[in-house]
């Protein structure tokens, strides 16, 4: 039996596509036309399990973004949250987003398991020309629980491939504690409708 998941690849500002083709392909490609949206679906076997990936990697344009994230909080298992350290502006659209996907106000927060988050700052191999800090990524990662790294999908296709390996795990592990928690709310339901039930039967 394989599991579906879903993950939403939000790339701030500018951000290629170059990170999902990289982990799909082990290619990297580094120019993309950054106005359309993209799903794309990759089947792996990851801890003996069959799984199938579905990534719908959004528009990187902000002004077409708009943070209309209503549809993908219910659709989506994790979210990628993409940033270029040597574009400050692009930190504050990719805080924007945590925000926005942490927000209390949110549908999304009222699911049983938080959805896994990993904030990556992309283009590692520009540091000479660095606008956000290592420790600013950290820190906005650390406050809204996410997952943090920074790496370089020109020269780093290893750590890309672990990165989505470390956001699937975390899927996975909230897709455990769903299932925990399903059963014993079964239990409870059963018990009340026994306890309903049951009532009625001494009452007859």
């Amino acid at each position: 039996m394989s599991n579906f998941l879903h993950l939403k690849y939000e790339k701030s500002v500018s951000v290629t596509k170059a990170l999902t083709v990289r982990f799909l392909t082990k290619r990297f490609i580094g120019e993309y036309a950054s106005n359309f949206e993209s799903i794309y679906n990759k089947h792996l076997c990851l801890e003996r399990k069959q799984l199938n990936l579905e990534i719908y990697d959004s528009c990187s344009q902000t002004q077409k973004a708009k943070f209309s994230l209503t549809s993908e909080l219910h659709w989506a298992d994790g979210f990628v949250i993409v940033y270029d350290i040597s574009d400050r502006s692009s930190f504050a659209f990719a805080k924007a987003l945590i925000y926005r996907i942490r927000d209390p106000q949110t549908s999304h927060c009222k699911r049983a398991v938080e959805s896994a988050m990993f904030l990556v700052g992309n283009k590692r191999d520009l540091c000479h020309v660095r606008e956000v800090g290592w420790e600013e990524g950290q820190k906005l990662a650390l406050d809204n629980r996410c997952q943090f790294c920074e790496l370089s999908a020109a020269e780093q296709s290893l750590e890309v491939e672990m990165m989505f390996i470390r956001i699937i795990k975390d899927i996975l592990i909230n897709f455990k504690l769903k299932e925990k928690r399903r059963p014993s709310g079964s239990k409870s339901m059963a018990k009340l409708i026994n306890n309903v039930f049951g009532k009625r039967r001494k009452s007859v």
